[in-house]
């Protein structure tokens, strides 16, 4: 056999590894849902005797894409360092039939984020992670549900949008050609259905925010536009909420510059780390958090 080339150069040393664990949960409606979990793992550490590690919930984009298992070295970042990830197929995921994915049929906004805050109170439940230092991320329509969750529950202790949808109305106007009718099936045609629009759209909400997060965003997006990003960071400002926005000139709808990337997860770290109350062992510069409130 001969090896022409290989995905990855770097030698993984399973101590460092965490592989993923299907499970499945309750959730709204008397319906289970799925998601991905990974442990903390490190051979080199552990924890103290009885301390629940942090949990960092992913909502993947798409939204009707899915989870999956094959190695995700930056999911490995996260528990490496302590914290738990559940990468969460939320209702409308692909992969669990017809009536699974049609969960999402005109309810993104309600189901997903459901999921997402059940997979949460799931493994709290299980014993696995603290219930204190829960925390959500996700990238683009991701991006809209970690908003969503912030803004319209008060289940987790922090939160990270990577070019995240805010305004969902914005959305429907200003996106691409390919995805333009998109939202008529997960929300309602545009605009006889605009009050879901604007009622689902955390930006209209922005009265219930009070939850820490730290908002990533490329200046060139022209997918979902720095705008959204912007709206969201001056509504964080005017009502003092801790936060952090690290806008990227260059990128656009999803980062592809490595030291872009090094510096997001390596700021997003640090951000939790803030928030939720631990140090990082790893040496790196300590994101600014303004309204920061001390612990």
């Amino acid at each position: 056999m001969t090896i022409v080339q290989r995905s990855i150069e770097a030698d993984l040393d399973p101590g460092y590894l965490s592989p993923a664990r299907a499970i499945e949960f309750p959730t709204s409606g008397g319906r289970t849902a799925h998601a991905l979990y990974y442990a903390p793992n490190n051979r080199d550490f552990q924890a103290p005797p009885g301390e629940r590690p942090p949990l960092l919930v992913v909502s993947h984009g798409g939204p009707t894409a899915a989870a999956g298992s094959a190695l995700n070295l930056g999911f490995q970042f996260w528990t490496s360092r302590g914290v738990a990830v559940v990468d969460v197929n939320y209702g409308g995921s692909t992969g669990y039939g017809r009536a699974y994915r049609e969960r999402l049929k005109g309810t993104w906004g309600i189901t997903d984020v459901d999921d997402c805050v059940n997979a949460a109170r799931h493994l709290s439940d299980q014993g696995l992670v603290d219930p204190a230092r829960l925390a959500i991320r996700g990238g683009s329509a991701g991006g809209y549900t970690t908003l969503a969750a912030l803004t319209f529950r008060d289940v987790f202790a922090a939160g990270a949008s990577y070019y995240g949808v805010a305004d969902l109305e914005g959305l429907a106007k200003e996106t691409h050609k390919f995805e333009s009718r998109y939202l008529d099936g997960l929300i309602g045609p545009y605009p006889e259905a605009r009050d879901r629009y604007l009622e689902r759209s955390p930006v209209h909400h922005t009265d219930r925010l009070s939850t820490p997060m730290i908002i990533f965003q490329g200046l060139e997006d022209k997918v979902v536009p720095p705008s959204q990003a912007e709206a969201m960071v001056a509504a964080l400002e005017r009502k003092r909420v801790p936060h952090a926005y690290l806008p990227f000139e260059g990128e656009q709808h999803g980062f592809r510059r490595a030291e872009n990337i090094k510096r997001s997860l390596d700021a997003e770290l640090s951000f939790y780390g803030q928030i939720l109350g631990f140090a990082p062992a790893d040496p790196i510069a300590p994101v600014p958090i303004k309204h920061a409130r001390p612990r």
